[in-house]
């Protein structure tokens, strides 16, 4: 997952969590709603990018919506953005300094990658191979 949407998805989640303070989550959700901003500056609040964020926050745990909103983002090609890179990495520097904040991050690149959360499992079954 590239920085932009591990940021989006990290914070969403941390926000979420039941066991963050009052202050850390305010933190977090504070900048999320930058990089938010960032976003609807960039790709417009009507955008699929936005819609895609706005789902994730209703459902922070649904792979589905995760993976959506990394769908949108690459689209846009955000990922390439200097300045969402920088606002992305901020908030996961945020999201890093606070307790358990390491919990939130999972970041993967390349071909076959499965991951799971928060108890969950997954596969990659690539065709052709020995095991697929």
């Amino acid at each position: 997952m590239d920085p932009v949407t591990t940021a989006i998805v990290a914070a969403i989640a941390a926000g979420a969590g039941k066991g963050a303070t009052e202050v850390a989550t305010k933190t977090i959700v504070d900048g999320c709603a930058a990089l938010k901003a960032l976003l609807k500056k960039k790709f417009g609040s009507g955008s699929e990018v936005i819609e895609a964020v706005d789902e994730l926050e209703k459902k922070p745990d649904s792979a589905g919506r995760q993976q959506t909103i990394g769908e949108e983002l690459a689209a846009v090609k955000a990922a390439d953005d200097p300045e969402l890179i920088s606002a992305a990495q901020a908030l996961l520097e945020q999201i890093k300094a606070q307790p358990g904040g390491e919990r939130h991050l999972q970041m993967a690149q390349g071909t076959g990658i499965a991951q799971a959360d928060r108890g969950g499992i997954a596969k990659v079954k690539i065709s052709g191979s020995k095991d697929g």
